[in-house]
């Protein structure tokens, strides 16, 4: 069966006026009237076959234009090769070295790939999963080139003990965390190697329970979860679907869930965080899921349509999107023959959601 290979769609951007015009020429012959040319894809597979690295024809200043590997970006020496490129030896072109969007942040050339694993950073939220245990710790997916460590001396002991770790903690240690566990944590530490250190002190931090989990692609050029002034927060949902709390890993992993509140009469009792732990912690590695209701239930999967469909169409995922793209989407379902519980986002619907939010 022949396969057949079609051009990347490009990502949907908002540009201003004087980005469009924002132009920089690489080639005598480029076509300046429509703002950037086009590929011929003929002479690139031609090219491709006699061995040849291809130009492209302009560098534009979005975020818009799609290279792939071994593609010649620009032989203008003025500029300065970024992440994603590379320089061939005895000449000056700049070359890409993965397959991504072109960025341009003054004279830097940087290639964004489309696809790529997280990269972790110190106080990065992540959202990760359980997938190793070992004596004094466990191994964490956060979906980076390596696995994470969670060290057994980094979390929280029910009961909000500091002490230091002992042999019995180190048997007791599937009782914290066993394999499959869904959990939310913070870099700590990085290695030389890449690999992270997590940590889970914080009563915001723990093991995620009563909710969906959600990992979105597009870790690279292509929208996706970035880093922002909020990762975890609150909202009241439409149609009677109560509080959902929604956490967005800056690796990419998405965790929305129905919100538990805090024992009546907590704080009353207690005078200071210690006596919190004390109190809180009793629950905070239950593996028993709460009763969720149909309504915060289909308002949970409303959220999950959101997140994805910004991420189809790429849009940045934060809370300042998904709360907009959220309202939205409850307007969608009211003016629609199912009503309320009309929660499909994908294909033309996705598509009408993004364009509402680029438009504002």
């Amino acid at each position: 069966m022949p396969v057949t290979i079609l051009a990347p769609k490009a990502m949907r951007q908002d540009y201003g006026q004087a980005d469009k015009q924002n132009i920089s020429d690489d080639s005598d012959d480029a076509d300046s009237s429509n703002g950037g040319a086009e590929l011929d894809y003929a002479e690139l597979a031609k090219a491709d076959a006699e061995g040849h690295t291809h130009k492209r024809p302009r560098i534009a200043g979005g975020d818009f234009e799609i290279v792939t590997p071994g593609e010649v970006i620009t032989d203008d020496p003025q500029w300065m090769r970024g992440h994603g490129t590379y320089v061939a030896a005895g000449t000056t072109s700049i070359i890409s070295s993965v397959a991504g969007t072109i960025t341009r942040t003054n004279k830097l050339l940087s290639v964004r790939p489309l696809r790529a694993r997280y990269t972790p950073e110190v106080g990065d939220l992540v959202v990760g999963r359980i997938v190793e245990v070992q004596a004094k710790r466990w191994r964490v997916d956060v979906g980076a080139t390596q696995l994470a460590s969670l060290p057994l001396s980094a979390i929280n002991l029910p009961g909000g003990i500091l002490r230091k770790r002992t042999e019995t903690d180190e048997l007791q240690i599937r009782t914290f965390f066993a394999e499959g566990d869904l959990l939310v944590a913070e870099v700590q530490q990085l290695f030389q190697d890449g690999g992270a250190v997590l940590h889970t002190r914080s009563l915001k931090y723990g093991k995620l329970r009563n909710g969906m989990f959600v990992a979105v692609s597009g870790m690279g050029g292509g929208g996706g979860v970035v880093r922002s002034r909020r990762q975890v927060w609150t909202l009241e949902a439409a149609s009677g679907g109560g509080p959902i709390d929604v956490v967005l890993g800056v690796n990419g992993y998405v965790w929305i869930s129905k919100h538990v509140e805090t024992p009546e009469g907590l704080v009353e009792k207690t005078s200071g965080i210690t006596n919190l732990d004390e109190s809180v912690s009793a629950t905070m590695y239950s593996s028993q899921n709460d009763r969720i209701g149909p309504e915060t239930m289909r308002e949970i999967a409303r959220i999950r349509g959101v997140v994805t469909a910004l991420v189809d169409n790429g849009l940045r995922v934060d809370e300042d999107m998904v709360m907009r793209g959220y309202h939205e989407a409850v307007e969608m379902a009211m003016v629609s023959s199912v009503g309320a519980d009309d929660i499909y986002l994908g294909g033309e619907r996705g598509e009408q959601l993004a364009a509402v939010l680029t438009a504002v």
